[in-house]
């Protein structure tokens, strides 16, 4: 299912927390929901379930709410993960060894099938039986595989070294360097601060401590 662009950017970045709940839903077993009771579950209210789910097409019936395995995947395919999503991380320090070993991605249909960095000592390396090459090797890789996603977890000063290796050769890009790069035709950028978010609960205990 093609995202209409008029549809929000706030109404998106809402979908993978449906998606979450719904899977729970199934592996519990249950087979049908209603948009009051999933408000109750999500702290959302009703209004916006259904507001949001209005966005694709609504998916429920009145009387009988939402079909779980249903919705769940028709969220799945709103999300582009139903058929999988190749990914190589640029950047295998500690964060990106985290991220290369994170099991959940897998499960969510996320690929890791290159693993990149400039340091020598990590050359070899295997996670998931997936080895650390050269940077020097990316643009190479990149040309014989079918990859969806680089994720940058390197140091801003080097992401210009790898961003003419990457671009048009990638649908989009995961970045954690703390380089803001911009959305450009063709190319889908997610830039991630994750200080940001620290920042944003240190402002909300300030804000209950007043």
């Amino acid at each position: 299912m093609a995202v209409d662009k008029k549809v929000s950017s706030v109404v998106i970045r809402r979908l993978p927390r449906y998606y979450r709940y719904l899977g729970d839903l199934l592996s519990a077993g249950i087979v049908r929901i209603s948009s009051k009771e999933l408000s109750r579950m999500m702290n959302v209210t009703a209004s916006q379930i259904r507001q949001d789910f209005n966005c694709f097409g609504g998916f429920g019936q009145q009387g009988y709410g939402y079909n779980v395995e249903y919705l769940y995947n028709e969220i799945s395919e709103i999300l582009g993960i139903h058929k999988g999503r190749n990914m190589i991380i640029v950047g295998t320090g500690k964060l990106g060894m985290s991220i290369a070993g994170y099991g959940n991605f897998k499960k969510r249909g996320f690929n890791i099938i290159g693993l990149f960095d400039h340091n020598p000592d990590l050359y070899g390396v295997s996670v998931n039986g997936i080895e650390v090459m050269p940077v020097t090797e990316l643009e190479k890789f990149l040309d014989t595989h079918s990859v969806d996603i680089a994720v940058l977890t390197m140091p801003k000063e080097s992401v210009q070294e790898v961003l003419p290796a990457i671009k048009g050769k990638v649908k989009g890009i995961w970045n954690f360097s703390h380089k803001e790069i911009p959305t450009e035709k063709g190319l889908a950028v997610e830039n991630v601060h994750l200080s940001d978010s620290l920042m944003t609960l240190s402002c909300k205990i300030g804000r209950m401590e007043k």
